[in-house]
C-alpha cells in the first residue's frame, strides 16, 4: 500500500470513529435520567425491586407507584400506566416502565452552593419565597430546596426522549 492510501485509509478510519462517537454522543443525550441505573422508559418493577429491595407501600395497582425507604428520606417510583400510554400515545410496550423516581430528603445538608447548581447554566432556577427548584430539562433531573435545604430531586424523562419514545425510536 503506497503513502497516499494508507493517508486516506487512516483519515476514513478517523472520520468513521469520530462519527460513531458522535451517534453514541447523540443517543445518550437522548435517553432519560438515571437514579441507581434505575430509567425511566426503560427500567420495570423486577429491576427497580432487585436494586431497591421490598417496597415499604405497593399502590402499583392502584396508581402505579411503588414507595420505598432509603437512608436519608423515601423514594417513590411512578411507573407508566395504560392511561398515560394512551394520553401520551406511547407504544404499549412502554407500560411497566419507570416514569419517574421521585428522593424525599429529610435529612439532607445539600444547598445550591453545594450542588454548583447556581453557575451550572444547564440548570435553570425559579424562586417563590423559601422554595428554589433548579431543573435541567435536557437531563430530566430537578431539584427542590426550602430555605435552602434539598428537599426533593426527581429523575425523569425528558421532553426529547418522550417525543423520541412517541416516534418509536
Amino acid at each position: 500500500m503506497n503513502k497516499q492510501n494508507f493517508s486516506r485509509a487512516r483519515a476514513l478510519g478517523l472520520y468513521v470513529s469520530v462519527a460513531a462517537l458522535g451517534l453514541l454522543l447523540s443517543a445518550t443525550n437522548a435517553r432519560a435520567a438515571t437514579w441507581k441505573g434505575l430509567e425511566p422508559f426503560v427500567s420495570k418493577r423486577a429491576e427497580v425491586e432487585r436494586v431497591l429491595g421490598a417496597p415499604r407501600v405497593d399502590r402499583y395497582a392502584t396508581d402505579g407507584t411503588l414507595e420505598f425507604g432509603v437512608s436519608g428520606g423515601r423514594v417513590t417510583v411512578f411507573f407508566v400506566t395504560p392511561k398515560f400510554v394512551a394520553s401520551k400515545r406511547l407504544p404499549q410496550h412502554y407500560e411497566g416502565t419507570v416514569l419517574q423516581i421521585v428522593l424525599q430528603h429529610e435529612t439532607a445538608q445539600d444547598t445550591p452552593e453545594s450542588m454548583n447548581l447556581v453557575s451550572n447554566k444547564s440548570f435553570k432556577r425559579e424562586a417563590q419565597g423559601s422554595v428554589e427548584k433548579y431543573s435541567d430539562d435536557k437531563e430530566g433531573i430537578f431539584y427542590t430546596f426550602v430555605e435552602s435545604r434539598l428537599k426533593t430531586t426527581r429523575y425523569s424523562y425528558s421532553m426529547d426522549r418522550l417525543q423520541r419514545v412517541q416516534q418509536g425510536k
